[in-house]
């Protein structure tokens, strides 16, 4: 480098882009100024389960605690209404419940009825009408609570969500070419022996758009497709599966080239669901892919491998790509090429009439041609080289 002289400046970092849906399945969305919050209570079922670990358990001891609390208070009032605690010594006054002498015995008492553990000591007598009836009262609320706050620590604890931590997705998407087409690429599998039953696998792009009117929407969602149509959505997810989006006329990629990625904002949210096995219930995995993290001309290596008597899958492989030779251009410039080269093969000894035509095909050319066609290597034939 010459004295005095200074570095080229590097090129601008682009600004990452704020995640919609973290790596790890979680929406990155959260709900403000939501005013009618009286909607939570009315499915209160649904809010408890959504509710973290730490409010879930003391909701679920306050529940019980509060019950507990509320009776042994009415038990402790009606045996002062009637005066038994005033006759505690008087062997020949029938109280409403034997030996209860207090509050905390009154406690004790809510708590023997409404857990039917029944030790014997404390016992209601047929003398106590009022204590008939809040004993039935008591009984029937509290396999209300039980039901309710068992129903909802079932649910809690039977979430499939865990499910999905098992369930992994490429830490990159690359795009390459299979059978002459580009695609863009995807790697899923599943860590756990029992596998996810009806699996179906679901892309999206987001991305912000503005319409002809002039109408901005931010985030707009794009269904790419992944096998809608010939049932390639579906997967038999035993061993780690490659999903394919191809860019054809359809997708939002058709006229995304290399140099137009590196550039381009946007996020790809992918999306697993299914059954599990163990239990039946429903699982959905969730991951995303940033611009900077689609690579252009990698593939996946292969991770599957026969062994003696089985298949053996190396995990340790999953997100290892590898380059391979892929046009840079886009997949319209990719078939108007291809396209080109098809009609060479009809048509290559032109005819007199034909050459008024060429003539003006490459005075379009030389003034600039829309699609310029992609050779093998992936760069941009000139007008020298047609």
């Amino acid at each position: 480098m010459a004295r005095g002289s200074r570095p080229p400046p590097a090129p601008p970092r682009r600004r990452r882009r704020q995640r919609y849906v973290e790596k790890d399945g979680k929406c990155n969305v959260q709900h403000g100024n939501v005013r009618e919050t009286y909607r939570y209570l009315t499915d209160i079922f649904t809010t408890l389960v959504d509710l973290k670990w730490r409010f879930s358990l003391l909701v679920f001891i306050l529940a019980y605690a509060v019950t507990w609390l509320f009776f042994g208070l009415i038990w402790w009032f009606i045996a002062y209404c009637r005066g038994d605690l005033e006759h505690l010594e008087d062997h020949a006054w029938t109280p409403c419940v034997n030996n209860l002498n207090g509050f905390v015995s009154a406690f004790l008492f809510s708590i023997e009825t409404e857990t039917t553990i029944g030790y014997g000591h404390r016992v209601i007598t047929d003398q106590c009408p009022e204590g008939i009836v809040l004993l039935l009262l008591q009984a029937i609320l509290g396999s209300m609570v039980n039901a309710f706050m068992v129903g909802c620590m079932f649910v809690k604890i039977s979430q499939p969500n865990k499910r999905a931590e098992t369930l992994v997705f490429s830490s990159h998407a690359v795009v390459s070419l299979r059978d002459d087409r580009l695609c863009l690429m995807f790697r899923v599998g599943d860590l756990r022996d029992s596998h996810i039953v009806e699996a179906s696998i679901r892309a999206k792009l987001i991305k912000s758009k503005q319409t002809q009117e002039g109408e901005f929407i931010p985030l707009n969602q794009t269904d790419l497709s992944v096998g809608f149509e010939t049932g390639d959505d579906r997967l038999f997810l035993v061993s780690p599966l490659i999903i394919s989006h191809e860019i054809d006329e359809r997708s939002p990629f058709w006229d995304v080239s290399r140099h137009q990625l590196e550039k381009d904002d946007f996020e790809i949210v992918v999306i697993l669901e299914g059954m599990v096995e163990a239990t039946g219930m429903t699982c959905q995995a969730r991951s995303s892919y940033l611009a900077d993290e689609v690579l252009w001309g990698h593939r996946f290596t292969p991770l599957l491998s026969l062994e003696e008597g089985f298949y053996e899958v190396d995990y340790g492989g999953f997100h290892h790509t590898v380059a391979v030779p892929t046009p840079a251009c886009s997949a319209r410039q990719l078939a108007a090429a291809a396209a080109r080269r098809q009609a060479q093969l009809y048509w290559s000894i032109p005819s007199r009439l034909d050459q008024p035509l060429e003539e003006a095909a490459a005075a379009a050319g030389g003034n600039g041609d829309p699609d310029p066609p992609c050779e093998s290597n992936g760069t941009v034939a000139g007008p020298e080289a047609r």
